[in-house]
């Protein structure tokens, strides 16, 4: 019979200790990556990992630490792990753990407190029950008491953030229990060593059932989200066989190569079939993808609510048929599942879908919007660049193959709906479903070194680049391939067209929507070292010769991202656009209209009003 302990490295000159222990049963997990932020009470730990070889990366602020495992996480398909230090560092981490929470994002943070000896004496450190507070936001959250039993709780967290629907777990560990001698013979090794678990798969008649359907069908689509990340070889497999579209979850792209023959590009397009009046798909499979707002919610322009056949497959059979009607269900791991739904479509006969809806489907993703497209380049008024020709210009020059995160509101508006234009082999909305503005450095972070051989872009807004801009040290410090873009219009631009479509017709008022246009994010990215361009409509660095404003900021953009992506390391865009117009996707959530009947709030379906509006407080 095999051992199930691990063999502990001894380090030198001192003895081994809780941290060591830890440190070395991380490893044994296959674990070579962490991120945090440095804190006392973790010393024992981050001395441990420093002396077997774990790669410590740390950053600015622990809300990034906590994204950047969840970055690496997406990018890598492993749990991401990071560390935040007692109570300060835990609540500043808590924003991360909310994030990885909603997006089912598999995270092992690791924190500590004070003695165990000091509870309720108001220790340094020690206020609040950090296990109680991070409960409602993991998946697993325990205090470690007793140093030999590191390796059995660590095992089993390890496979609460992976199993299932994945998501983060914490593990809080005093000081006193990481700095505690370890005593080999005592120690509890659990399942520490054991072998990752055996997923579960699909129901063999439900396969045959889903292989009827998509043969059935006219007009089928599949949708990919983050639950099939690991499945990118079977769908492509899938869609060959079958000639079905392949469309991917607008927050992540799976991975699918963009030139793969059914590579349909987000599945935001598909509700320009509602918008023209055209045919929608007649079946939509679900692949790790989930519904709600990022799936056009209830509203039906992506995924049809009728004359549409829904097949869902999730992890998670709580995911399947959340808000609305679902054909066909199938709980399993989505690489199981289209595994077993090939191997059905291979021993039948040979079927496709039509060539006309093959032909309307992938031609979606190069659709682009007549009134983007015809509108001029630099704004008539301001004389700034129109954002939705900077960003395509950007997008075109960008090294094909990047990774690219989208934050910010407007900026990443503009940024996905342009997305094809980048060619890109992997793509996040960092914002995510909480709307999280800033998670952005995070993302990029963990993507950067869970993948160097890639470029990754960083795109921000002007609003969510303050809320992390120090995270650029850390870039710099670490030599990540990082090419930050601050798509800088000066404002809260979502907020402001919330204000201007809704409020626009009484006032002039925008409150709290302002930022300052005299900010220089190209400045201060060299503060941090980092090599950094400004690009506007007056730019001219580029030498072009004659050509108006936007040919010369379009000869600038171009020049800027290749100088900075040749110099291998991190770099910074400051392109200054035009507040104006507001993208498509922000009318369309905000939904302004003068209907007497309704409620407008953006961002959500208008309320109906209770009763017809007559005269209401003054107005009529």
């Amino acid at each position: 019979m095999a051992s199930n302990k691990l063999t502990l490295k001894q380090p030198k000159g001192r003895e081994l200790l809780g941290g060591d222990l830890l440190a070395q049963s991380l490893q044994q997990l296959d674990v070579s990556t962490i991120f945090g932020l440095h804190g006392g009470h973790l010393d024992a730990f981050l001395m441990g990992c420093n002396d077997i070889g774990i790669e410590l990366i740390d950053t600015r602020h622990e809300t990034v630490s906590v994204q950047a495992a969840e970055g690496y996480a997406k990018v890598s398909g492993k749990t991401g792990v990071c560390f935040v230090t007692a109570n300060s560092g835990f609540c500043n981490g808590l924003p991360g753990l909310a994030t990885a929470f909603a997006d089912r994002s598999p995270v092992l943070c690791i924190t500590s407190s004070p003695p165990l000896r000091d509870a309720e004496t108001n220790a340094l450190q020690g206020f609040h029950d950090q296990v109680v507070l991070a409960k409602p936001m993991t998946k697993f959250a325990h205090r470690i008491t007793n140093v030999g039993e590191i390796p059995r709780i660590v095992s089993l967290a390890w496979r609460a953030a992976s199993s299932g629907a994945p998501g983060p777990v914490l593990l809080d560990f005093p000081i006193d229990v990481l700095f505690t001698p370890v005593e080999a013979e005592s120690v509890a090794w659990g399942n520490i060593t054991g072998p990752a678990v055996t997923l579960p798969g699909p129901d063999v008649n439900a396969i045959k059932e889903l292989a009827g359907l998509i043969k059935a069908a006219e007009r089928p689509a599949i949708i990919v989200g983050t639950g099939a990340r690991g499945a990118v070889e079977e769908i492509s497999a899938l869609a060959s066989a079958v000639s079905v579209p392949v469309f991917h979850s607008p927050k992540f792209s799976t991975g699918l190569p963009v030139t793969h023959p059914f590579h349909a590009g987000s599945a935001m397009s598909l509700a320009i079939l509602a918008v023209s009046g055209q045919p929608q798909p007649d079946l939509v499979i679900l692949l790790g993808a989930r519904t709600g707002f990022i799936l056009g919610g209830r509203s039906g322009a992506i995924v049809p609510t009728s004359k549409c056949k829904v097949a869902q497959v999730d992890i998670d059979g709580g995911e399947i048929g959340r808000s609305e009607h679902v054909d066909l269900g199938i709980v399993s791991d989505i690489k199981l599942a289209i595994a077993a739904l090939n191997t059905e479509i291979a021993s039948a006969d040979k079927f496709s879908a039509p060539e006309s809806w093959i032909r309307t489907a992938l031609g979606l993703k190069a659709w682009r919007a007549p009134h983007n497209e015809s509108e001029p380049k630099l704004d008539e008024k301001n004389g700034h660049l129109h954002p939705y020709h900077a960003v395509k210009k950007f997008y075109q020059s960008l090294p094909k193959g990047s990774i690219i995160s989208m934050d910010g509101g407007e900026a990443s508006g503009w940024a996905l709906q342009l997305l094809p234009e980048a060619s890109a082999s992997l793509s996040m909305v960092a914002t995510g479903y909480l709307g999280f503005l800033g998670n952005g450095w995070g993302y990029s972070l963990g993507a950067a070194a869970a993948d160097r051989s890639k470029v990754v872009v960083n795109l921000q807004g002007d609003g969510s680049a303050g809320f992390h801009l120090a995270e650029l040290d850390t870039y710099k410090k670490f030599n990540l391939k990082v090419l930050t873009v601050v798509i800088n219009n000066t404002v809260w631009g979502m907020s402001q067209a919330g204000q201007e479509m809704i409020y626009g017709h009484v006032t002039a008022a925008k409150p709290v929507s302002a930022l300052r246009p005299e900010t220089r994010y190209d400045i201060v990215a060299q503060g941090f070292g980092v090599p950094s361009r400004l690009v506007d409509a007056t730019s001219i660095e580029s030498g072009a010769k004659g050509g108006d404003g936007f040919e010369r900021a379009a000869d600038a953009i171009a020049k800027a991202v290749e100088e900075l992506v040749q110099g291998g390391g991190p770099g910074l865009i400051d392109l200054r656009v035009s507040p104006t117009p507001f993208q498509d996707n922000t009318k369309a959530m905000v939904g302004a209209t003068n209907d007497p009947d309704v409620i407008v709030v953006p961002y959500y379906d208008n309320l109906p009003r209770p009763y017809y509006k007559g005269k209401t407080n003054g107005t009529t």
